[in-house]
């Protein structure tokens, strides 16, 4: 489990293209307090150390996910928003967070609105149901707080947020573009709340 606090920007040294991705991590964490087999988050996806030596760590990344989260995400150079997983005890300083992606959006629209950017996302029609205003999501593994929702007419849905500075400055979002892609989990309650409206219907 993670909060979508980020505590770390890694960017990706080597990819190495085998069965799966074996990717290394270049990182300011202290390696000698992380186990192998540890679970990290990368830009929201939970992935699991292999290696590690001081800093950097290597994942390997499935066809799976790779066909799940943003274009691109997984190339050298790129920089990811990184988060260890919580400790029994830890503070929740944003929200639970599984790191398993649920749909990948893009930025349709970034402003400046005060000290803040006003942010603009697309997000696709099958997890259009479990956004709401004043609900939490997760974008690149931040947690976000949706400001709100416009519903399109292919059933897909536009949701408005706003970066604050120091959120733009700690993370990765700081450096979006439009048409970026962003990989997307929405809240896990909503998840429950949405199958067992499935159930219900069904039975």
């Amino acid at each position: 489990m993670f909060t979508g606090i980020i505590t770390d920007i890694g960017t990706i040294e080597t990819v190495e293209k085998r069965g799966d991705l074996r990717v290394r991590i270049a990182c300011g964490y202290d390696m000698a307090t992380v186990d192998l087999g540890a679970s990290i988050a990368c830009s929201g996806v939970c992935l699991t150390v292999i290696d590690k030596a001081p800093g950097w760590f290597t994942v390997d990344v499935s066809a799976e996910t790779v066909s799940r989260t943003a274009r691109g995400q997984w190339e050298t150079g790129r920089r990811l928003n990184l988060e260890r997983a919580m400790k029994l005890g830890d503070e929740l300083g944003g929200h639970i967070v599984t790191g398993h992606v649920d749909g990948v959006g893009a930025v349709t629209g970034l402003r400046r609105e005060g000290d803040s950017t006003r942010l603009s996302v697309s997000a696709p029609k099958d997890i259009a149901a479990f956004l709401a205003p004043k609900g939490s999501v997760t974008l690149d593994g931040v947690s976000l707080t949706v400001n709100d929702v416009t519903d399109r007419a292919d059933g897909s849905v536009e949701i408005g947020l706003n970066i604050i500075p120091h959120t733009a400055s700690v993370t990765t979002l700081g450096d979006l573009s439009a048409g970026q892609p962003l990989n997307i989990e929405i809240d896990v309650l909503a998840r429950y709340l949405g199958r067992m409206e499935q159930y219900r219907a069904k039975h």
